[in-house]
């Protein structure tokens, strides 16, 4: 199952199918994108997205189910992990993964999918679908190019090698290696910004993916326009006001 929960300002999703590793099966694909749109709708300031127990994250998709599965069946589960991972880019709060040993095939992508990642020292990170005679599906070959260069991105598509949580840190594929707990030292982290207005969290992130796909001279205009909708906000009024006079902002997210 997947159990959504609230833990002070943070929304905590957690895989919890100990038993499997918690690999993903398409009913609990499905489970998640709704508790994104949950996460979306309430007043946490960030998403944290874990596995249950120190063991794995997510070892990848339910490799039982992918058997005997028709051509338009197969096409419609990879949209349909494609769909529920991009909720995660149109969240108003930004995500970050909790990566607690094996984040493998479906599980590496939905890592991938988050704002940002952090890995516990036992975290291991692979797309192995090669092995099988498959390529990742949902969303893996596009998001991990974007995060450590095509170069190391067709290396671990085309051999399925695992990466450790220090090789992960040093490619970029995660931002920091953090210590047990995890999931204090996710809240820790995720309070480094979560006191920052939502609004320009949200202009700030759009901006870099946007970065991702437009030349440069389109993407600066990208920025120009989304500095100026920051501007006009009622937080970066608060914001300047609180810096000239000294004092801690009082942002409203508006």
């Amino acid at each position: 199952m997947i159990e959504l929960t609230y833990d002070e300002e943070f929304a905590v999703l957690t895989i919890r199918r100990p038993t499997a590793l918690n690999a993903l099966s398409f009913e609990l694909i499905g489970q998640i994108g709704e508790c994104i749109k949950q996460a979306g709708r309430s007043k946490a300031r960030a998403l944290i997205v874990t596995g249950e127990g120190e063991k794995s994250f997510c070892a990848g998709a339910d490799i039982k189910e992918l058997q005997d599965r028709g051509l338009a069946a197969q096409r419609e589960g990879a949209e349909l992990g494609q769909a529920v991972f991009a909720l995660l880019d149109r969240l108003p709060i930004p995500s970050v993964a909790l990566v607690n040993g094996f984040a493998f095939g479906g599980g590496c992508e939905l890592a991938l999918a988050c704002t940002l990642r952090l890995a516990l020292p036992n975290a291991k990170f692979g797309l192995p679908e090669v092995k099988l005679g498959l390529i990742p599906g949902y969303g893996g070959t596009q998001r991990l190019p974007r995060l450590v260069g095509a170069g190391r991105a067709l290396e671990m598509v085309m051999t399925g090698r695992t990466v450790g949580a220090d090789e992960a840190l040093a490619i970029g594929l995660v931002n920091r290696i953090v210590q047990a707990p995890g999931l204090a030292a996710a809240k820790a982290y995720a309070r480094e910004f979560s006191g920052h207005g939502l609004r320009a969290l949200q202009f700030g992130r759009e901006a870099v993916q946007r970065a991702l796909d437009l030349p440069l001279h389109e993407g600066l205009r990208c920025e120009a326009d989304l500095s100026t909708l920051a501007f006009r906000t009622s937080d970066a009024q608060e914001g300047m006001q609180a810096f000239v006079e000294k004092r801690k902002a009082n942002f409203r997210d508006e």
